[in-house]
């Protein structure tokens, strides 16, 4: 459908959900509102001190985020009302999925490619077990060997370093290091392609594939990846580096190439249970945690922003898009030589609703960006999550993104970054629908 008339669209959505609360139900579309905010704002409410508490109040919080909503949707039926509130959500939810849908196209450039030979010497590491054992459904090992590319399975049953292995494909002259495998072990080799100015190359075949996704790979087939060894082109993207530890003790060094998580989740996975027994281990960590009660106290210095005691913060290679309702989980560019930086600091129930009421936005989220974060602790060692690997650095930890630090290899054809819809703007959506009316009127559009 045409951008114009979606936002036609999404107007007529919106006035006529309006419209359906104040004609049928009169003044009481103000009690209605009113009744639907209240339920939102006790949710909100019971979900924190459900989380902030244990015993006998954490089970009274969940019997409140059960009975909240539907203490609403009965009073909205015992006043014959219930049709109303629901067609009315309904055109407002198509006016906000129309609105935002029209405001995508043209929110995002591709990063700038250059086409490239075809490698003499790949290497490639697979992990069998990444992705559920994507590499022997896809014959991922025999189609790149077709290719030219040397390969070498890992051994699932020992620990192999791949960084080395990395290392010494390279001093044997490999020209391309690639990675079939989760993003963790990408991460690690593309440190290794970086520092020797090598192009890394992306095979999707892990669980979550972010970088791929965000390198427009294709993530269903993996084996479609192996194109980049025939019909390749070359992006430059930033690597997230991390330095941990005072240079007079010794500093750690690790790169990223997602993200790099502190604070309550970090913590949390640093757990042996965690692994076992997933949710009981957030359920019975986070209360303390989240209260302060336990855990390292943070004061993160991103640019000129300071935040101080934040219960989690993600530092990230190029900041996520604003606009995706999955959550963190795209970002259009990886060349923007920023850090993306998003902080929680939620301190009561109060803050909870608020988030909650302001759709993600309030005080207790912090989203910036800045060329290196610094993250100090009133402890010399914190847990740290990086690209999901668990670990345990000295503070303080640097967060910086050299820019344009990697080179990849990609297929020429690929799939590209699926892209999300921006934050909702009215305004926008409004002179969207108008232009073709003013142009009519000979005027040109704002």
């Amino acid at each position: 459908m045409n951008r114009r008339w979606t936002a036609r669209l999404a107007l007529a959505s919106g006035v006529a959900a309006f419209l359906v609360l104040v004609v049928f139900a009169g003044i009481g579309s103000v009690v209605l509102v009113g009744v639907g905010l209240a339920g939102l704002a006790l949710t909100a409410a019971g979900a924190w001190w459900m989380l902030t508490h244990t015993g006998w109040v954490r089970v009274l919080a969940a019997l409140l985020v059960g009975a909240a909503p539907v203490t609403a949707l009965v009073l909205y039926a015992a006043a014959g009302l219930l049709w109303v509130v629901l067609v009315s959500l309904g055109l407002w939810a198509l006016a906000l999925f129309a609105g935002r849908a029209a405001l995508v196209e043209g929110t995002a450039s591709g990063m700038p490619e250059r086409s490239v030979g075809r490698p003499e010497h790949p290497f490639l590491i697979m992990n069998p077990r990444s992705g559920g054992g994507k590499v022997e459904k896809f014959h991922l090992a025999e189609k790149a060997r077709e290719l030219g590319a040397e390969v070498v399975v890992l051994d699932p049953e020992r620990h192999q370093d791949v960084a080395e292995m990395a290392r010494r494909a390279v001093r044997d002259g490999a020209d391309l290091l690639g990675v079939a495998g989760g993003d963790g072990t990408q991460a690690l080799v593309a440190a290794v392609a970086a520092e020797h100015d090598v192009p890394f190359m992306v095979i999707s075949a892990g669980t979550r594939n972010h970088f791929a996704m965000d390198l427009g790979l294709d993530r269903q087939d993996p084996s479609t990846c192996l194109e980049a060894l025939t019909d390749g082109v070359e992006l430059r993207v930033d690597l997230g580096h991390i330095e941990a530890g005072a240079p007079e003790d010794g500093t750690t060094r690790r790169v990223f190439v997602n993200n790099a998580s502190f604070g309550v989740y970090a913590a949390v996975v640093q757990s042996p249970a965690y692994r076992d027994d997933k949710a009981r281990t957030i359920l019975e960590m986070l209360p303390d945690l989240l209260t302060h009660h336990s855990g390292a106290r943070l004061m993160v210095r991103a640019g000129s922003l300071t935040l101080n005691g934040p219960q989690a913060v993600l530092v990230s290679n190029n900041p996520y898009q604003r606009g995706d309702s999955a959550g963190l989980g795209r970002r259009e560019r990886l060349d923007s030589g920023e850090l993306g930086v998003l902080g929680v600091e939620v301190a009561s129930a109060a803050e909870a609703t608020e988030l909650l009421l302001r759709g993600g936005q309030g005080h207790g989220l912090t989203v910036a960006t800045a060329r290196e974060v610094v993250v100090h602790a009133d402890a010399p060692v914190i847990p740290v999550g990086v690209d999901g690997e668990a670990l345990l650095l000295p503070t303080p930890v640097r967060c910086s993104l050299p820019p344009g630090a990697l080179r990849v290899r990609v297929p020429r054809h690929r799939p590209g970054v699926p892209r999300s819809a921006p934050p909702m703007d009215w305004r926008k959506v409004r002179r969207l629908a108008l232009t073709m009316r003013r142009v009519a009127a000979g005027h040109e559009p704002s």
